[in-house]
């Protein structure tokens, strides 16, 4: 579904991306794990049309999308879960998962309805603003917010960061619940363990270079990794 072919990226003079190639197969979870600094957001970044890549290409089902602005790709049916939620904080719960939609023409009910049914906890906050909520609601929202836009592929940036770990564990059976019901994940996640259990591929990635593949298991039970990453 999602293809990166030799992505490099530089900030300033600094190449934050070293000639990755990575393949998001239709339907599945897949991982990018590394220390800070890796370029494991910068990848998400360009995909998503934010940061523009040095060289390289980007292909979203077959079609070239490199260079494409960050609404069509939304359009063609990419969305974002951004690292530290980044919810309007000002606006109700409501407001926020409408604003997810915003490209969207037809009627919200049903998706809305399917947002607080995965997130009840949201249901209940409906009409309260967002800056109010806990930190692990706010995850909730934001992920609920990216979904209002009905996507094929769903990436999400750091989605457990500073949450407790009962959160994290509801957090990832959300991110499973999604999967199952025909979303493609494409994940970015500092908890190396939670992300290998729950992905189906994964990647490792050292100061902008792709270090390594394999499935979740796999690299869960690789000694490198587990000395690395994993404790």
């Amino acid at each position: 579904m999602l293809r990166i072919e030799d992505l490099r990226v530089n900030y300033g003079g600094i190449e934050a991306v070293k000639g990755v190639s990575i393949d998001v197969p239709e339907g599945e979870i897949v991982t990018l794990i590394g220390a800070n600094g890796a370029g494991k957001s910068t990848i998400l970044r360009c995909v998503a049309g934010i940061v523009k890549p040095t060289s390289g290409c980007v292909y979203f089902n077959d079609r070239e999308i490199t260079n494409m602005s960050p609404d069509k790709i939304v359009a063609n049916g990419i969305t974002m879960v951004p690292e530290g939620r980044k919810v309007f904080a000002d606006l109700t719960v409501l407001e926020n998962l409408k604003i997810g939609a915003f490209l969207r023409k037809d009627k919200l009910d049903e998706d809305i309805a399917w947002v607080y049914e995965l997130f009840p906890r949201l249901n209940e906050r409906s009409w309260q603003t967002a800056g109010t909520l806990s930190g692990g609601e706010q995850q909730m929202l934001a992920v609920g917010r990216a979904l209002m836009s009905r996507p094929k592929l769903m990436m999400m940036d750091e989605p457990s960061l500073g949450l407790a770990p009962i959160i994290v564990k509801g957090i990832f059976d959300i991110i499973k619940e999604i999967n199952k019901q025909g979303v493609t994940i494409l994940l970015v996640e500092q908890n190396a363990n939670m992300a290998l259990q729950t992905a189906d591929t994964a990647y490792v990635l050292e100061t902008g270079w792709l270090k390594m593949k394999g499935s979740g298991i796999e690299l869960q039970s690789n000694d490198a990794v587990k000395k690395a990453y994993l404790g």
